[in-house]
């Protein structure tokens, strides 16, 4: 019953992500994540902490991701990155790439810096 309900949703969220024109269907994914409820305009901040925090809190309180906070939190993060390409401004590139160095000292993992180091 439960796959079934799976499938059924998420045949519903390929149907309304047809609906949104090729060029905003990841503004889509963004706003109407299924599995995180994030802060009005937390990819526009400028503190990258303040950011990581808050991916941080929207990935612990949704009860309907299937990867784990810290996963959904960065893959939210990476997605937004990627997306956004050569539109996203380099400064505001910069810290999102520093809340991503936040995230993990949230979650004591090692930061990429750190990684870099011990090679």
């Amino acid at each position: 019953m439960q796959n079934e309900r799976n499938r059924q949703r998420g045949t519903e969220m390929r149907q309304d992500t047809k609906n949104v024109s090729p060029k905003n269907w990841s503004a889509k994914v963004t706003r109407e994540s299924d599995a995180l409820d994030l802060e009005e305009g937390v990819f526009t901040w400028r503190d990258p902490k303040r950011i990581a925090e808050s991916l941080k809190r929207s990935a612990e309180a949704s009860k309907r991701r299937k990867a784990p906070p810290f996963r959904s939190a960065m893959s939210m993060l990476v997605f937004y990155i990627n997306r956004a390409g050569k539109n996203l401004h380099e400064e505001q590139r910069r810290i999102l790439e520093q809340a991503k160095d936040e995230l993990r000292k949230l979650y004591g993992r090692q930061t990429a810096k750190s990684k870099r180091q011990r090679r």
